[in-house]
């Protein structure tokens, strides 16, 4: 049984510039075949028929025949007869690295964990954890402690907290899932920034929202104008930001900027999650922002979401949600068909460690810092028509500019060579961002090196594929 189906026409807009110099079936293909490597459609999706695709992209049958086909072959798709073609992934993929060649992840944009966490893995933390045992471990709340020093943590940035306002979930992707099931009814328009990032699409679409985007761009920030003018527009019912360190374009809003989105959220009774996931992985930026709302009493209703995942360790799934006493207990209502309980061991360990942030902060730093630097350095010398940020004072990763609309195509090409990159398209909606890709900081220089070598090697053919085959108008994101 298949999750859904998806149209021609939709299928066509996540295609977007998909034609090379292969043959049409294998560029198909291939290009279905990254869009479910990125995660930008889903395994057990039914494709258009046949003939229904072959119309919408202006394509003869027996081509999209043979697409399918090839697909079928490399373990991507499977058929029964009267039931079309479902998308699929491999358990061993088919085309996996060259024998030999060391994989380098460039998708996940995460750091190893702190040094501190060692630390508080100690004969305390297990005499902490043997006192749980005799409870039945189901915590749909969060532990007092673990509340208590949350509160303190937004208390100390500038956003007086009471632990009643608290909820503490199992990751921040936990909590924007519970958030937007809380919030969003199918249908509703949901405005979001674009590009953003692509799992809090995916789970505003899974509650049904209708999405808005405007721009964020590494140049200039926010479009504001343009904001303003969607919120007057289409007054949605839920927005959601980063407004810090904004993944992936690394920028901040101003306080101008957070002003007027306040203003214009307010005045369309729209309701904000705000993903601060990313808000203190400061590199050098010269001034420092309490989080969104802080010192502006009254306003749109805020959720406020975060997690120990960034600056702690991707392996600690733990995450918060900060809100109204009442808001939490709407959110806990829908909790428990996804989430029944917090992992206790990984609360305690979080306790320990949100009081040493600052020190946690220290050692970020100097981490982030030397991707950034190192990930320039190499584009300027190796991919000298990129363009890297003039301007990256925190994040996890660079919003790099290609100057082509080559970011699915090189990323196909790089996957076989042993790199995972996630393509500019997934950050964004409809096709959009061909010319970006998204360059993680935070994986050591020597490793971060090598993938932009293999990048800079297969980048010529690429080059030349799209001078012969593309129309660069249009297609910029």
């Amino acid at each position: 049984m298949t999750r859904g189906r998806i149209g021609a026409r939709a299928l066509r807009d996540q295609l977007g510039d998909w034609r090379g110099d292969a043959p049409a079936y294998e560029a198909l293909s291939d290009r279905v075949r990254l869009l479910l490597l990125d995660g930008r459609i889903s395994a057990d999706i039914r494709l258009p028929a046949e003939r229904e695709l072959a119309t919408a992209l202006e394509l003869s049958r027996t081509t999209v025949a043979a697409a399918y086909k090839r697909l079928r072959e490399a373990g991507y798709a499977s058929s029964v007869q009267g039931s079309g073609t479902t998308t699929a992934l491999p358990l061993t993929r088919v085309d996996r690295p060259i024998a030999g060649d060391g994989l380098i992840d460039f998708v996940h944009a995460s750091l190893p964990a702190t040094k501190l966490l060692a630390e508080v893995l100690n004969d305390d933390l297990l005499d902490d954890f043997r006192c749980q045992l005799g409870g039945i471990g189901y915590d749909g709340v969060g532990q007092p402690e673990l509340r208590e020093a949350i509160a303190d943590w937004y208390s100390n940035r500038g956003l007086p907290t009471d632990a009643s306002e608290i909820l503490v979930t199992t990751g921040s992707q936990s909590a924007i899932h519970l958030a937007a099931r809380a919030l969003i009814t199918r249908g509703d328009r949901v405005w979001a920034e674009g590009p953003s990032y692509p799992n809090a699409f995916d789970a505003l679409r899974d509650a049904g929202a209708r999405l808005v985007t405007t721009p964020v761009t590494v140049d200039d920030g926010w479009d504001m104008d343009a904001l303003e003018s969607a919120f007057q527009r289409t007054a949605p019912t839920v927005a959601y930001t980063m407004p810090d360190f904004h993944n992936p374009t690394g920028r901040s809003m101003t306080p101008e900027d957070r002003r007027r989105f306040l203003e214009a959220a307010d005045a369309a009774c729209t309701t904000v999650i705000v993903d601060e996931a990313t808000a203190e992985l400061d590199i050098d930026r010269p001034e420092s922002h309490p989080p969104l709302g802080a010192g502006a009493p009254g306003g749109p209703e805020l959720l406020h979401i975060s997690s120990a995942s960034k600056p702690i360790w991707g392996g600690l799934r733990i995450g918060w949600i900060r809100a109204t006493p009442a808001m939490l207990r709407r959110i806990a209502a829908v909790r428990g068909a996804s989430d029944l309980a917090i992992p206790v061991f990984e609360q305690l360990v979080v306790t320990r460690l949100l009081p040493r942030v600052d020190e946690i902060a220290v050692e970020r730093r100097a981490q982030l810092r030397a991707g950034r630097d190192a990930a320039r350095a190499a584009i300027a010398e190796l991919l000298p028509e990129w363009t890297f940020p003039s301007r990256l004072e925190g994040g996890l990763a660079a919003w790099v500019n290609l100057g082509a609309p080559l970011s699915s195509q090189l990323v196909l090409a790089a996957h076989a060579r042993g790199l995972l990159i996630a393509s500019g398209p997934r950050f964004g909606v409809d096709g959009a961002f061909e010319r970006n890709l998204r360059i993680p900081i935070t994986i050591p220089p020597e490793q971060l090196r090598r993938g932009l070598e293999l990048m800079a090697e297969l980048w010529p053919t690429a080059h030349r594929i799209a001078s012969n085959d593309y129309e660069y108008a249009g297609t910029v994101a």
